[in-house]
């Protein structure tokens, strides 16, 4: 790239903020700084417990911003993307707590927000996306999603990276410029209008609002705002709160906005094809495998054992333990939060599982079966302490009784 990319960013308040008299709870942020650039975009949850998620938002895209355009080399060629997740994240809370002290609160569930974020120093690209939301890479040959909403069963619930365990969750991209020629990150406000989940169409107008930029960066957020404010905020009395970030690389081929198209056929799924379904064909497969392991480790001769079918408690696949938030209530942002999330098949967009992600080193030389249920033994002075309580008991009351 010969020109520095232009950035563009704007967070406009929604009608049903508006008419309830409640604040705008999305923020976004720019900034280019040591040869990097970064957008960020995120969305303060609503509902009665997220009595602070605009000031999450805020801290999040800010921190994010400051500590990619400090460490961005240290981000980008970690190999061990699960460290820079949890990186990612700790920052975040770290900051976050500030806030806590700040305004008085009892934990960091009262900040919680999505948050996408992208940036670029050469051609070199980090990306990085946790909830609801979209982004997508405007390139010569049309429009393509980096990173697709993440929803639970419907699309009022999504993940937040105040979770402890948010890294889980958090995607992590590590690409280049190449054929790229802008960035669009949208909020869930936008998002809905400009993305049909049953095709996963991406409409051309997103590729316009991208072209807005090349007007340069105090135009292109007017005429930016002036069209999310039209199309969007004031599309119904009812619209959410609407953020967009733009990271355009000038002097790269856009594309033709002729041959772009705004029908594509809906995805054909086959809904019997689930984790599932893949978890009990590799149950016994694993067992073997677990049998193998052990018998190498204990120095014993490997069996030529058959494979044995998988019993009915061993199909049945584990609770994952993942914090889901609803987003939504009354036809918005729920206040209420699911205690775990199952697979369904009635999920509108993207489905996530909850399986152990442990390696077999962490586990020993073991391999480790989702769905297996340890068996419960009760050894046998458990079992005669037990047994010599009830006789204690009996006796006594029967002393009482004469």
């Amino acid at each position: 790239m010969s020109k520095e990319p232009v950035l563009v960013n704007v967070s406009l308040i929604g009608n049903k903020h508006i008419s309830r008299e409640t604040p705008c709870e999305d923020a976004s942020c720019t900034l280019s700084r040591n040869g990097v650039s970064v957008v960020c975009v995120a969305d303060g949850a609503g509902g009665a417990k997220y009595t602070h998620a605009r000031f999450g938002a805020k801290c999040a895209v800010e921190t994010i911003s400051e500590l990619l355009c400090s460490h961005f080399d240290a981000f980008y060629f970690e190999n061990r993307e699960s460290i820079s997740r949890s990186m990612l994240v700790t920052a975040v809370h770290s900051s976050m707590a500030e806030l806590l002290v700040t305004h008085e609160l009892d934990g960091l569930e009262r900040l919680s927000c999505t948050l996408l974020f992208v940036a670029v120093k050469g051609d070199l690209v980090l990306a990085g996306h946790i909830g609801d939301g979209l982004i997508c890479r405007v390139s010569a040959s049309g429009i393509s999603p980096l990173t697709l909403p993440s929803n639970g069963e419907n699309a009022s619930s999504t993940y937040f990276i105040t979770f402890p365990n948010a890294q889980e969750y958090l995607r992590f991209i590590r690409t280049t410029t190449d054929d790229t020629h802008a960035f669009v990150l949208m909020t869930d406000g936008v998002e809905e209008m400009v993305f049909d989940t049953g095709s996963q169409l991406i409409r051309p107008v997103v590729a316009r609002l991208a072209e807005l930029a090349a007007k340069g960066k105090e135009e292109a957020e007017k005429e930016l705002a002036s069209t999310i404010q039209e199309f969007v905020v004031d599309a119904g009395s009812n619209t959410d709160d609407a953020s967009v970030g733009i990271l355009y690389l000038p002097e790269t081929q856009a594309p033709d906005f002729s041959s772009l198209s705004d029908r594509k056929d809906r995805l054909e799924r086959n809904h019997e094809d689930t984790l599932r379904s893949v978890q009990m064909e590799w149950i016994p497969k694993v067992k073997r495998a677990q049998e193998i392991l052990n018998s190498l480790r204990d120095g014993k001769p490997i069996e030529n054992m058959t494979e044995a079918s998988p019993s009915e408690d061993e199909t049945k696949p584990a609770e994952p333990e993942v914090h889901l938030e609803e987003k939504k209530s009354d036809g918005d942002k729920a206040d209420e939060k699911p205690a775990g999330f199952e697979d369904s098949e009635k999920n509108k967009k993207e489905n996530k599982d909850g399986n152990d992600q442990r390696t077999p080193e962490e586990n020993g030389s073991e391999l480790s079966v989702p769905t297996a249920k340890a068996l419960k033994t009760v050894p046998l002075w458990a079992f005669l302490l037990m047994s010599g309580a009830f006789i204690v008991t009996a006796i006594a009351l029967i002393l009482t009784l004469i």
